[in-house]
């Protein structure tokens, strides 16, 4: 039985595996800080307490949904303000696409993003496991929220069943 377990693993698309572990599951934000190149200023991104969760399947795929904690909650959909529209969109991240991960590197090729620059792109992040936590860096780019040269770092911890 173990023989075809190990047989049935490695059909398995190589971006789910690091090494003999499984980054597949559910991960819940837990810390979102972006450094910003030019005066090395750290902020939180998305409040102090943002929510989010990025999920990785075994076949290849991968969703990332990231809010701050104090997104505006409109009264009802009908009477949402252009000003809302805004404030809720400059309050989030989402993307989805398939990914690849190497033990330290992980690539997430975007198929579908809530900001149209990222869709066809490739999202890198360097990666450091901590016990149940995964620790991300990305590469210095421009922000999505205010176009400055910098770097995030994200903590995501395994949501268990």
């Amino acid at each position: 039985m173990r023989a075809v377990f190990q047989f049935l693993s490695r059909l398995l698309p190589s971006g789910s595996r690091t090494g003999g572990e499984r980054l597949d599951g559910t991960w819940k934000l837990v810390s979102s800080k972006r450094t910003n190149l030019s005066t090395n200023q750290t902020v939180d991104t998305l409040g102090a307490n943002p929510r989010g969760f990025i999920m990785y399947g075994r076949d290849g795929r991968m969703m990332c949904i990231e809010t701050s904690s104090d997104r505006p909650k409109p009264q009802n959909v009908e009477a949402l303000s252009d000003r809302q529209r805004v404030e809720l969109f400059s309050s989030l991240l989402a993307y989805a696409g398939t990914y690849e991960f190497d033990g330290k590197t992980i690539k997430h090729h975007i198929d579908v993003s809530w900001n149209e620059v990222w869709t066809g792109s490739i999202q890198e992040r360097k990666v450091e496991k901590d016990g149940d936590r995964l620790i991300y860096r990305t590469l210095p780019a421009p922000s999505p929220f205010d176009g400055s040269m910098g770097y995030a770092t994200l903590i995501w911890e395994k949501v268990r069943p």
